[in-house]
């Protein structure tokens, strides 16, 4: 299998991109030495293949980097043959605590092997604090290990990323090191690791995290990727301040194309809003590295142009970049009706009812995919899976009316942009058309999904309430609220046939990499059928 093929990674390079990532697990990739035999099989094959990749990747001036959570915790099995180095458990799993020097030692040397032998490699990008269990502070259970109770959780992180650093550093001194704060105390505030950092590490900071917002009268901080939310935020500020200050190099944790607002579009074409955080970025901090793209978000794509102009000296203005990118994308005649295209999709997003539990609950990942049922399901919304009918859980901290009328007020105010941005493609010369085509598409589909949302949570609240105050309510206000009903199930069966169309038209809408297909075109006609039933059997189910 072949993560980049030459036509994306030289794609890659002209939208800006100099790296790519990949993630990688130690015992994979090096052996494990007298300490841990049983790692390694087959590191010299995967050593192999990582080394034509690099070389591959350079021929387009790309670098590669590996993405590290290390070490990876293992099943109780492995403990067995080694009980002294067992730390903090986890379900099943079970940390490699780092308080054993056999542990930092291995880790070391096996950092340093695979740079010895796959020259060129460009460094790594390390979370200690990840989703997935690590050393024994990684969770914040370190004081259940009998070696690290002790010890503070800052004293086990900065270690941990020491080795790492070391490692890699034995075998290629010009390799960088790039060390995520994310997960540090809960996002919370950490600059006693920082000062126990080796100097030569880049810390990286998500920009936006912590920026207070107010989305319908609700007030609240971001706490996950957010192009709607205009960063920088405190926390980052803050943690750059300490960084530079002690003589590390700083960057930023940053997504340009999407987020987990709404990740089955490759790209938002909401360029004001990418333009003014790069801006941002440009008077507020002074970073050395920009990492702009996780599994999702990895599209080459006109948001990608953008930091690449903001590195220029003297810094261009907003103006200057968006109508470059506009120019190139649209030609002379199409670029000023793209530019208010993006303006105007980009007011519209700031209005996002951003939440945790709104991105990974809600069907806004699914848009007119998600089947509605003619009574509750009581099933709770799965994280990025399934969101069944679970208002409560999708909506945060929002009321169901403000979620509802959130997500409609970006679409709403998506649909002039929509506008503009036709006329734009109408303008487009040929040579450019099918690239400008692909922008329009991807701004129908992410309106589509925002109304999609609004409809679905009335739905819900209109059919628990017929439901629930059917012998209590007057006739007058349970017909009033039935042709709401209907209308918000016609609306979508509307939807579900216009998205039917572009994803015949573009396999890439629907998808995203970790996830695959949220849903395909034959889910869109399973919608349509489902609710053409409701309507067909609505007296039944009403009642």
């Amino acid at each position: 299998l072949n993560p980049y093929p030459d036509g994306l990674l030289q794609r890659l390079a002209a939208s800006g991109i100099n790296g790519v990532w990949l993630q990688a697990v130690l015992r994979d990739l090096a052996p494990g030495g007298e300490a841990f035999p049983e790692f390694g099989e087959g590191y010299d094959v995967r050593l192999a293949n990582l080394r034509e990749l690099v070389a591959r990747a350079k021929s387009f001036g790309v670098d590669v980097y590996l993405y590290l959570n290390e070490p990876r915790a293992m099943p109780q099995a492995f403990f067995e043959k080694h009980p002294d180095i067992a730390g903090a458990k986890e379900t099943d799993l079970t940390s490699m605590c780092t308080s054993q020097p056999a542990v930092r030692e291995w880790m070391g040397n096996a950092l340093a092997h695979i740079f010895r032998e796959v020259p060129g490699l460009g460094g790594v990008y390390t979370i200690t604090a990840s989703e997935n269990l690590t050393n024994c502070a990684s969770h914040g259970d370190w004081k259940s290990c009998p070696r690290c109770k002790d010890r503070g959780d800052g004293d086990i992180i900065a270690e941990v990323n020491a080795v790492i650093e070391e490692g890699v550093h034995r075998s290629a001194p010009d390799a960088k090191v790039m060390i995520s704060d994310w997960g540090w105390r809960g996002h919370g505030d950490a600059p006693d690791i920082m000062a126990k950092l080796p100097k030569s590490v880049y810390l990286m900071s998500v920009s936006e995290w912590h920026l207070p917002i107010e989305r319908g009268g609700v007030k609240s901080t971001v706490g996950e990727y957010s192009i709607s939310s205009v960063g920088p935020g405190p926390r980052s500020l803050a943690h750059w301040k300490v960084a530079m200050d002690l003589g590390l190099k700083t960057g930023t944790e940053i997504q340009f194309n999407n987020t987990c607002e709404i990740a089955s579009i490759p790209y938002l074409p909401v360029l004001d809003l990418v333009a003014e955080h790069c801006n941002n970025l440009e008077s507020q901090a002074n970073l050395d590295a920009l990492f702009i793209g996780w599994t999702m978000g990895g599209h080459p794509s006109p948001n990608l142009l953008i930091p690449q102009r903001f590195g220029k000296k003297p810094t261009p203005s907003i103006d200057t970049v968006l109508d470059e990118i506009a120019k190139e994308r649209f030609g002379e005649a199409g670029a000023p009706h793209a530019r208010k295209a993006w303006k105007l999709m980009s007011d519209a997003y700031r209005e996002y009812p951003f939440h945790i539990s709104v991105v990974y609950t809600s069907p806004v990942q699914w848009g007119a995919a998600n089947p509605l049922y003619p009574k509750t399901t009581g099933y709770s919304a799965t994280m990025w899976g399934i969101p069944y009918d679970d208002v409560k859980g999708w909506r945060g901290p929002y009321p169901p009316e403000v979620l509802a009328a959130q997500f409609e007020k970006v679409a709403v105010g998506w649909k002039p942009g929509i506008e503009e941005l036709q006329k734009a493609v109408d303008a487009t010369p040929e040579n450019l058309r099918a690239a400008a085509q692909a922008d329009l598409r991807y701004a129908r589909a992410s309106a589509i999904h925002f109304q999609s949302v609004a409809n679905q949570t009335r739905f819900v609240m209109m059919r628990d309430a017929l439901q629930t105050g059917a012998s209590v309510l007057p006739m007058d206000e349970r017909a009033r609220m039935t042709r709401h009903l209907e209308g918000n199930i016609e609306s979508e069966v509307a939807l579900a046939k216009e998205l039917f169309a572009l994803t015949r038209e573009d396999s890439r809408i629907g998808f995203e990499p970790s996830c695959q297909y949220f849903y395909l075109p034959l889910d869109l006609v399973e919608k349509v059928i489902n609710c053409q039933w409701l309507l067909d059997a609505q007296d039944e189910w009403a009642r």
